[in-house]
């Protein structure tokens, strides 16, 4: 069979697919049965005399078929029709766009028809915070013409160091209103379309379908499966980051093109052996580079020009400021995007990714990780109860903010000071939120300790509902 390769603002008409196997014998024969697949192509293809559009171009591999036989050209199974509009369905450029967008047009790259691909083009941008802000500054005042947010937090001033589409005043506000009043600000010719929502398993699918490319700002790994899984079935590619202290990574995930994240990463981490940006920190800056990298490549992929992060994994160091590559191979074995998935539909991916919430609650009820909530030690500090108060932060965690009877005593350095607590006490352990003293928990109770426990939500908590003025990181 012969395939037809659609180019970016024709995919929404084709249920997302940037290629499509035919049996036609000829183009003519070839088009037939991609319209009769996809009904909403036929007014792109053809005009209302049923004839070939004089802007569509037509190429099979690389030959314009009006130098050869036009719709009487024959395919072959080994032939490619690629189908190459001259104007991608967005509309001429007004004569404020010409002005606005000049560096573009003047660069033969983009010039006007790959300015219109743009004003054409349809982007998601999963996440509207360290990575989201910078990705759509970017390509809202790209011209990108459609720009799709999904988000549904709210504006902390603790985000300000790095999500740079945010000031003072938009402190409390939802990011989504603040995120869209600036970008229609910069570029009114944009439509920003705000999902002020929790992406899940059953409206991924649903909004991922009216889009050309999915950008993935997220910063957990169930909606980064959940986003991955959701491009394969919905076959967007995945212009993918992640970032953690002064590190990032990037690439794009097209299933259709080459692999997907879960070729690359099988399955996820165990439950906090990675830790978020929140526990572990990041360069405010270091969002803004990888963010930008995400721009780039989306717009490449809208203007179909240059050699995008397909089958290959861009290592960022800002330390040292060093780009290492690696390349990626697609998983003939891989569940989702190989050629005998298992995985045909959204999971849970919170299941998927780690223990369900209801496990945990009753692994916490039944002693495993026992918990004392921010409250309760308030009442044993006031009560003057004999307890140790143990914190496994880092030591520059030590200087921002800390309970000064505590026993400091970094993470990591756990198992070479447990002769410094003693079996006989009772032991309160925290960190910053919780998830790194869970883990010390369980270390104790495996060395024996039985009287210790796990301050929820951390000092993190401590701050935000017993102790105000104590500063908050």
């Amino acid at each position: 069979m012969a395939r037809i390769h659609l180019p970016t603002p024709l995919r929404p008409f084709a249920d997302g697919a940037a290629s499509v196997d035919v049996a036609g014998s000829t183009v003519a024969d070839a088009l037939t049965e991609l319209v009769e697949r996809f009904p909403q192509l036929r007014r792109h293809l053809y005009d209302d005399a049923g004839r070939v559009r004089s802007f569509v171009n037509l190429y099979k591999n690389d030959e314009d078929v009006r130098y050869l036989e036009r719709e009487g050209t024959r395919l072959s199974a080994d032939d490619s029709l690629s189908i190459v509009p001259s104007i991608a369905g967005g509309g001429d450029l007004s004569n404020e766009e010409i002005r606005r967008y000049s560096r573009h047009l003047i660069m033969p790259e983009v010039g006007v028809e790959g300015q219109k691909k743009l004003k054409a083009a349809r982007v998601l941008a999963i996440g509207a915070g360290g990575l989201g802000s910078p990705l759509a500054v970017y390509l809202a005042a790209a011209g990108v013409g459609t720009l799709g947010l999904v988000d549904n937090d709210v504006v902390d001033d603790s985000n300000l160091q790095r999500q740079i589409i945010y000031g003072v005043s938009d402190v409390g506000r939802p990011k989504l209103q603040a995120a869209a009043e600036r970008l229609r600000d910069m570029n009114p010719n944009v439509e920003v379309v705000p999902y002020e929502t929790r992406l899940t398993s059953e409206n991924a699918l649903e909004i991922f379908r009216d889009y050309d490319v999915v950008a993935d700002g997220t910063d957990n790994f169930p909606t980064r499966y959940l986003v991955n899984d959701a491009c394969v079935l919905t076959g967007k590619p995945n212009v993918y980051a992640s970032i953690f202290r002064f590190e990032g990574q990037a690439s794009v995930f097209w299933a259709q093109m080459g692999p997907c994240y879960r070729c690359l990463y099988t399955e996820p981490p165990p439950p906090g052996l990675v830790p978020s940006c929140a526990e572990g920190g990041v360069l405010g800056i270091l969002p803004g580079l990888l963010g930008v990298i995400q721009a780039t490549e989306t717009v490449k992929l809208i203007l179909g020009n240059g050699d995008p992060l397909i089958g290959r994994l861009l290592l960022v160091d800002a330390l040292s400021m060093r780009f290492r590559e690696l390349k990626l191979r697609k998983n003939p074995d891989c569940v989702i995007c190989g050629p005998n998935p298992t995985v045909t539909t959204l999971v849970d991916y919170e299941q998927f990714c780690g223990i369900p919430q209801e496990e945990a609650r009753v692994a916490t009820a039944t002693g495993r990780i026992p918990e004392v909530t921010v409250q309760e030690l308030k009442a044993m500090r006031d009560r003057g109860e004999e307890f140790v108060l143990v914190d496994v932060r880092e030591p520059h965690e030590f200087a921002i903010c800390a309970f000064p009877e505590s026993v400091k005593i970094p993470l990591g350095t756990l198992p070479q000071n447990v002769n410094r607590l003693s079996t006989a006490d009772e032991i309160v352990v925290h960190c910053k939120m919780g998830g790194r003293s869970a883990k010390a928990v369980k270390f104790l109770q495996d060395a024996g300790f039985r009287k210790v426990r796990n301050l929820a939500g951390g000092i993190d908590r401590w701050a935000q509902e017993i102790e105000p003025s104590m500063p908050r990181y």
